[in-house]
């Protein structure tokens, strides 16, 4: 059974960092894996994926310069730092891994989504 737990989320303030931790159990071998957001009233996008060999790093244009993935292939963990946190970053915050080849951006080739972490930035 393959499980994805995130943790990390919180409340910051503007300008604050954190850093999101994702978990997989269950899967190793998988095509690509990424960090996914909705927030209230807007469907879910992407915000930052890599491919299992890492040769393909994707971000968002609202968060590059700003966030970083890494993976921890020994813990099986996928991380995103935030940093430079602005309010429209505000968003529960899922980990997904697409586990056959497809389209790296595309949400629909994801098949595995964690619970998600609320992320809430705000003065």
């Amino acid at each position: 059974q393959v499980q994805l737990v995130e943790s990390g989320g919180g409340e910051v303030q503007p300008g604050g960092s954190l850093l999101l931790s994702c978990v997989a159990s269950g899967i190793t071998a998988y095509y690509g894996i990424g960090w996914f957001r909705q927030a209230p009233g807007k469907q879910r996008e992407a915000v930052s994926c890599i491919s299992s060999t890492e040769f393909s790093t994707y971000y968002a244009d609202s968060v590059k310069g700003r966030f970083t993935i890494s993976r921890d292939k020994a813990k099986n963990a996928l991380y995103l730092q935030m940093n430079s946190l602005k309010p429209e970053d505000t968003a529960v915050y899922y980990c997904a891994i697409q586990s056959l080849p497809a389209g790296l951006l595309d949400i629909d080739n994801y098949n595995y989504w964690g619970q998600g972490t609320q992320v809430t930035v705000s003065s």
